[in-house]
């Protein structure tokens, strides 16, 4: 008897101008901001999704009037209520981590004026819960709320050093070279992740993008494992990792110190309300 030949996957198409609902079109504009690094003006928005100016400008409204994006000048960028949606998807602790170590990140900017980041693990991918860009802030597939893998990423690397697990996974997983200097190699790979462990300080030298270096370091928590990361990132023609590697450590240092503070203030009521 012969085998059936399984049908292809069922693909859902997406809505044609006519029969998109407004809630379909928003939904789209939303996508092609989160594609997007930076402001983007509505009439850009409208060519990217194929609607008229006048109903992107009166969806994008009613999206600022929700907080789910924000007018910069002439411009339109995601809005921080769209992040704190997103984030419940991690649980409770990128937003305590977001509030505990903003003055952390913010003194990391001052003291660099470069972009920094603030990310935490989530599976095998990094999720970016901060952001502050430089002054001369170099093109990045880093977003706030963005998930990007975490091989290929200092902040990524940083935290895969010391979580075996994830790390073993994420070479199960395969690790396709996003340029040709990605560490797809998993012996390489592996032996970046023991330099890691032993210095403390990660690199990626366009690993995850081409002309985008950085460096990014660990932030403990009470058990002696990372909890998040901070980097610094610049373009790589100008920008020399190893230069901010004193800063950012002290930084982590501090925010180290913060989130152990934070977690023990946390759980101080539950374990005074024991008798």
């Amino acid at each position: 008897m012969p085998v059936p030949t399984p049908l292809p996957p069922r693909v859902r198409p997406a809505p044609d101008r006519e029969s998109a609902t407004a809630v379909d079109k928003a939904l789209v504009l939303l996508k092609s901001l989160a594609e997007l690094d930076g402001e983007v003006g509505v009439s850009e928005l409208a060519r990217r999704t194929r609607l008229t100016k006048s109903t992107a400008f009166r969806l994008l409204g009613i999206l600022q009037r929700n907080d789910l994006v924000e007018r910069v000048g002439s411009g339109y960028r995601l809005g921080t209520q769209l992040f704190d949606i997103g984030t419940r998807t991690y649980g409770p602790t990128p937003l305590l981590l977001r509030e505990v170590l903003m003055p952390h990140l913010a003194d990391l900017y001052e003291l660099t004026h470069e972009t920094v980041h603030l990310a935490v693990l989530h599976g095998t991918d990094i999720v970016y819960v901060n952001k502050l860009h430089g002054h001369r802030a170099a093109r990045s597939p880093s977003q706030i709320g963005a998930r990007l893998p975490a091989y290929c990423t200092g902040v990524g690397k940083a935290l895969l050093a010391f979580d075996h697990d994830a790390a073993e996974a994420a070479v199960a997983e395969g690790l396709p070279a996003r340029t040709e200097h990605t560490l797809s190699d998993p012996d390489r790979f592996r032996a970046a992740l023991r330099r890691i462990r032993q210095d403390g300080i990660a690199y990626d030298h366009q690993e995850a993008a081409r002309g985008l270096a950085c460096v990014a370091v660990p932030v403990m928590g009470a058990s002696g494992h990372p909890v998040a990361a901070l980097s610094v990132a610049g373009a790589d023609a100008r920008f020399d990792p190893a230069r901010f590697a004193p800063a950012l450590r002290r930084v982590a240092h501090e925010a180290s110190r913060a989130v152990v503070a934070a977690r023990a203030r946390q759980h101080a009521p539950a374990a005074a309300a024991r008798p």
